[in-house]
């Protein structure tokens, strides 16, 4: 694979990172390809991605080591950082030896020598632990780590790139994460765009993943205009993980044909929600229909500022915080934080926790 280099034009931008598995035709992904094709070519260099929940985050660090000329031979390895234990984490990281503590059964190297001379992969970083984030800072900076149980120090030669799906200067604010390793991490910034903003990407999308699934159901050669139009009115607070769930549904209740339509769309998701009176969703959906008739306003948009004005109303009323906020909504804080993102809601400072 050749290098990418910040003089490639657009088009060859996208056909090189579609090469490598990111799927995009946007002009707004297009800063990220850039950044991203800067930072291969300066393999040593700290990246830290920025994005909500399956924007493709974990793809674009995988793209930059393989055009990376010096580390993309070697291996790229992911720590999940929201799934390691507070009282494991440095084992996890750094490696133990026999005996080190109760359960310590054998030597074990630790994600970072499991990656030497290649990358690993810190992916939401932000929920790293913090009693394991001044170790992590320390071989950052000097390269050298010593596993748990050991009094002997190990060169260690890795290209660190993070993952984030919320801000981190707020936890830096909050106390949640360490200062001076934010600074450490973010030398090279990249911010992905959520899947709302990348509506040319829509179909492209679709397609790659029916194609992925091709041999479990029968090939899609073509998306219908009417169902690309429905998926751009969609919020997709999971971003392109939850496309490619939604795509995995359509085809499951596909029967036959190799496009897919507006009656797939229907199709999966045709089961009523337990739980709601059906004669409020009608009384509902009649007054927005009568409004965005009378008004002639665009489909998509309405329902986009519905939404807003829902969580809006919510995040207004008196004496709750996000966290009820989000359990009244039957969402996670996280999603709640990104809708609120999204649609440019201020958090209340009695919203924090």
């Amino acid at each position: 694979m050749s290098p990418c280099y910040p003089t490639q034009s657009a088009d060859e931008l996208k056909t090189t990172f579609q090469s490598l598995g990111l799927v995009t035709k946007s002009d707004s992904m297009l800063p990220a390809l850039r950044q991203a094709s800067r930072a291969a070519s300066v393999s040593d260099v700290t990246v830290l991605i920025d994005g909500e929940t399956g924007t493709g985050k974990q793809v674009l660090a995988r793209a930059i080591h393989k055009l990376d000329q010096k580390r993309g031979a070697f291996p790229f390895i992911t720590a999940h950082c929201s799934t390691i234990g507070e009282s494991l984490a440095e084992s996890e990281l750094f490696g133990h030896h026999k005996g080190a503590f109760t359960g310590a059964v054998a030597d074990r190297p630790g994600l970072f020598l499991a990656a030497q001379s290649g990358t690993l992969f810190l992916d939401d970083v932000n929920d790293l632990p913090l009693c394991v984030q001044p170790k992590l800072l320390d071989v950052m900076q000097r390269g050298m780590l010593r596993p748990v149980g050991s009094d002997r120090e190990i060169a260690v030669s890795v290209r660190v790139i993070a993952a984030c799906n919320q801000p981190l200067p707020p936890l830096v604010s909050q106390g949640r994460f360490r200062s001076d390793l934010y600074h450490r991490l973010n030398v090279i910034r990249i911010g992905l765009p959520p899947l709302r903003e990348r509506p040319d990407d829509l179909e492209s999308l679709v397609l790659a993943f029916a194609w992925r699934y091709r041999h479990v159901y029968s090939p899609v050669l073509r998306v219908e205009a009417q169902l690309v139009e429905q998926l751009q009115s969609q919020a997709f607070g999971g971003n392109v993980r939850e496309l490619e769930n939604l795509v995995l549904r359509m085809l499951f209740e596909k029967n036959g044909g190799t496009s897919l339509s507006l009656a797939d769309w229907f199709a999966q998701g045709r089961e009523d929600s337990p739980g709601i009176p059906q004669d409020l969703v009608w009384e509902a959906a009649e007054k927005v229909w009568k409004t965005i008739s009378e008004r002639r306003l665009p489909y998509a948009k309405a329902i986009r500022q519905l939404e807003k004005q829902v969580i809006e109303t919510a995040l207004k009323a008196g004496g709750l915080t996000r966290r009820d906020v989000a359990k009244r909504l039957q969402m996670s804080e996280r999603t709640l934080y990104h809708k609120m993102r999204a649609h440019h809601l201020g958090e209340r400072s009695d919203a924090a926790d």
